[in-house]
């Protein structure tokens, strides 16, 4: 890193922290970002695009189109010198000049253009760029055009910023704690294919026991989101019903309207646990992916009566039961989970599997979680109860 005055240490700490608040380093590609490269290589006919974040003492690339490298020292990068200042960089042949000669590498970089991106807050945090291994004459009609991409690329990070802080609301009003439940085990995880995602799980302490509750709103991103964090809101209001068929029949007559006009429904298994007894009253609607683990080695699929929420108005919720004896396990999982096995309901066989294996719920989560790393398209939630052994 190049020496740098107090008031530039000063910046460069700010500028630091506002790269590391975005939460975009080192997360894997996206096509919003790829696209915009791709189109920039081929629109000016250069060996490599790139969206360039300057990282501490190194430079990260968010998206490469063509023969770029993903990392590099900072002090060879040439986007390092784009982001101290605000106009645009072109160097036609490093070759050639002397302040920049040094960051000259044949076969790959001779030409280079490069515009700032910023942060939210102003920041210089790294730069859209084109470079070649030849030297190039830019136009300024080219220039104008490589804002313009630029201009696109600064818009994608600002929906990256907006994004990673909706995760972080969405992760807060997951349960933060295990629910005090004598002789009881809780554990789950909520797993999202975008920055935030469509499921949900809950639980809370009601009475002498507990609800439980995973619900999987159609579709992926903000707007599942949305519909999910209302559907938590909606059903944990119902809490003051006596019984879980009330509780899902309110949150149903909230939420008609609101489904209907935005077209799209909700899977959901809210549940109430009566943990002296091991009874377990449920309604499922529409969802049909939970399954009892026991500890004898069978299992028990807990069927759907009813349909999702949002699809008739008119349904009547109808209660089912079902009991859980010492070593028991109650597994809830949205479809996504599937698809980390065959994308059948015989995955659910595997989730048996784990749960007999398994001394704790937390290690059948850490399992699901290691299988969904890097290769899930949807999002993956799970909800899990195990009742202790018999002593």
């Amino acid at each position: 890193m190049p020496s740098i005055s107090i008031a530039g240490v000063i910046d460069e700490m700010a500028r630091q922290r506002a790269l590391d608040d975005m939460g975009i380093l080192d997360t894997p590609p996206e096509e919003r970002f790829d696209r915009v490269t791709r189109l920039a290589r081929q629109l000016f006919g250069v060996e490599t695009a790139a969206v360039n974040l300057i990282d501490g003492d190194r430079q990260w690339a968010k998206s490469v189109s063509g023969i770029g490298p993903v990392e590099i020292p900072r002090d060879r990068s040439m986007c390092t010198v784009t982001i101290e200042h605000d106009d645009p960089l072109v160097v036609p042949d490093l070759s050639a000049d002397p302040a920049h000669a040094h960051k000259m590498v044949p076969g790959l970089i001779n030409f280079y253009a490069g515009f700032p991106l910023y942060a939210p807050g102003g920041e210089r945090i790294g730069a859209f760029c084109v470079y070649d291994s030849q030297p190039r004459h830019f136009s300024a009609r080219e220039t104008e055009m490589l804002r313009d991409l630029a201009g696109w690329v600064q818009q994608e990070l600002t929906v990256s910023q907006e994004l990673s802080r909706a995760s972080e609301v969405q992760q807060g009003l997951l349960p933060q704690q295990l629910l005090s439940l004598p002789g009881w085990k809780t554990a789950g995880v909520c797993i999202p294919a975008r920055a935030v995602g469509g499921d949900f799980y809950d639980w809370y302490p009601v009475g002498e026991g507990a609800a439980l509750t995973l619900a999987d709103a159609m579709g992926k991103g903000i707007a599942a989101a949305i519909i999910a964090a209302t559907v938590r809101a909606v059903l944990r209001s119902a809490a003051r019903f006596g019984d879980v068929a009330g509780a899902v029949d309110a949150a149903s007559a909230a939420l008609t309207v609101d489904l209907d006009n935005a077209g799209v429904f909700v899977t959901a298994f809210h549940s109430r646990l009566d943990m002296d007894s091991g009874v377990l009253s449920y309604v499922d609607a529409g969802h049909g992916l939970s399954i009892v683990a026991r500890a004898d080695g069978s299992s028990q699929r807990l069927r759907s009566t009813a349909p999702p929420l949002g699809v008739d108005p008119e349904t009547e919720w109808q209660v089912q039961t079902v009991q859980l004896d010492p070593g028991d396990t109650l597994i809830v999982v949205s479809d996504g989970v599937l698809d980390l096995y065959d994308g059948t309901l015989h995955s659910l066989d595997n989730l048996v599997t784990l749960a007999l294996l398994a001394q704790d719920p937390w290690e059948i989560i850490e399992a699901i979680r290691a299988r969904a790393r890097g290769t899930s398209a949807d999002d993956v939630t799970v909800l899990i109860v195990r009742r202790d052994d018999a002593d």
